[in-house]
């Protein structure tokens, strides 16, 4: 890692870039803000829209306390986020420069939401960090310290989910005594982490989201001994998530629409909608329906617009087959021979319930949008956040990250997610209560 990102070459904030004028935007970043707790993650994005000109100042007079203004309250929505004075929920805020537009997830710091924090890094370009400098101590003489473990877990998560880019951000370090010492510090510690786990960031900066130092216009005096681009300089140039174009087409059906009765029997009278997962489909593609096996030809394809044309992975899709095939919700639509259907699965999982995973016990899994009961064959290990390593284990507490064999009911059509996303990702739900147990990876 370096003070700046090796890849981006940054301009001052809001130029557009070469050859772009107004209406050239890049597409909308989604990223998210994570970490541990009081890290300053709502206060960083309130300082975000306050600074880039996003707030009426009605909404500022509205989150006031003291006669100062508390930046977190811009989204901290819930009664119960603003008595508490933590987040909970996932907030979402949407603010844009003269170079694009923005989605912020502020995904809470609390041990027990981190299954918000996965929903919300799930779908994320980026992930922001956010590191408190006045919260790591050592002895003086030390280069390095341990990180928090909220940081670290969070940190492994949007690694695991496929998180285009990470980006680490030490906030209050104008709370220190010496700033660039501390920087230091901790960028080795995070250096040290993120080679050890096989996570690649895009950068370390240093913020003060209090003070708006580095937020989104940069602090020109080296302080920190850093002179780099700011925060939002570097999001104004982060790819956004490749789709997953190169892998075989696979589409889950999420809706079956009927049309009215028509006389044209050259294709079926139902459109079958859902997005994409995988590769892209045509007028003329072959495909197989999973489960039932049953093979037709794609008479047309809509877009999310209902206009006719090749619709590829990430995008919504309405497909017209050349004839009746009984199709329902839950069912995937598949190039022919691409897949061998499993019951057998290998994952990593994050697991969310305050009930412990043990092997036996039985859950509904969710893959596209198709449920199938799954049994826990047994649990191969658990990653300890601390030392990376894989240790036994009988079972996985809340928040533990581990590796596990389940056994389903049904054969599903699967890739691995490093390959596929939606292909390669399921939910496990309790049977019982209803409640979503555990986010699951597929080797």
């Amino acid at each position: 890692m370096n003070n700046a990102t090796n890849t981006i070459a940054a301009r001052p904030h809001g130029a557009p870039a070469t050859g772009q004028n107004d209406a050239e935007h890049a597409a909308a970043l989604r990223f998210i803000t994570c970490g541990s707790v009081d890290d300053g993650k709502s206060t960083l994005i309130g300082r975000l829209l306050v600074d880039s000109k996003t707030v009426l100042q009605d909404q500022l007079a509205g989150v006031q306390r003291g006669g100062e203004t508390d930046l977190a309250l811009l989204t901290d929505g819930l009664s119960a986020e603003r008595e508490q004075g933590i987040t909970i929920d996932v907030a979402y805020r949407y603010f844009a420069t003269a170079r694009r537009k923005f989605i912020i997830g502020d995904a809470p710091g609390h041990e027990q939401y981190t299954r918000n924090m996965v929903t919300a890094a799930s779908s994320a370009d980026a992930a922001v960090v956010l590191v408190d400098a006045t919260k790591l101590r050592w002895a003086a003489s030390e280069e390095t310290g341990e990180l928090l473990p909220q940081t670290r877990r969070h940190t492994l998560l949007a690694h695991l989910l496929r998180v285009p880019s990470i980006v680490f951000a030490v906030n209050k370090l104008d709370a220190v005594d010496d700033p660039a010492v501390v920087l230091r510090r901790i960028r080795t510690a995070l250096e040290t982490f993120t080679r050890a786990a096989g996570i690649a960031s895009v950068a370390t900066v240093p913020v003060s989201a209090l003070k708006g130092w580095n937020v989104v216009d940069a602090k020109s005096d080296g302080w920190a001994g850093y002179d780099g681009p700011s925060l939002l300089a570097l999001l104004e140039d982060l790819p956004n998530m490749s789709a997953d174009t190169a892998e075989p087409f696979a589409s889950p059906v999420q809706w079956v629409e009927k049309f009215s009765s028509s006389s044209d029997t050259s294709q079926g009278r139902r459109t079958f909608w859902g997005r994409v997962a995988a590769g892209s489909v045509a007028p003329g593609q072959e495909i197989t329906v999973m489960p039932s096996g049953q093979t037709a030809t794609v008479a047309q394809v809509l877009d999310h617009a209902r206009r006719p044309g090749d619709v590829a992975a990430g995008h919504s899709a309405g497909i017209v087959l050349d004839r009746e095939v009984d199709v329902s919700r839950g069912d995937w639509l598949l190039a022919p021979g691409a897949f061998a259907p499993t019951r057998e699965i290998a994952a990593t999982v994050a697991w969310l319930d305050d009930e412990p995973l043990v092997p036996g016990r039985v859950y509904w899994a969710l893959h596209g949008h198709r449920w199938v009961k799954a049994k826990v064959k047994r649990i191969v290990d658990r990653l300890d956040i601390q030392t990376l390593a894989r240790e036994a284990a009988t079972e996985l507490p809340a928040n533990a990250l581990g590796h596990v064999e389940l056994a389903l009911q049904e054969p599903v059509a699967v890739r691995p997610f490093a390959q596929a996303r939606m292909l390669g990702a399921m939910i496990l739900v309790d049977t019982a209560s209803h409640k979503t147990s555990a986010a699951v990876l597929i080797q």
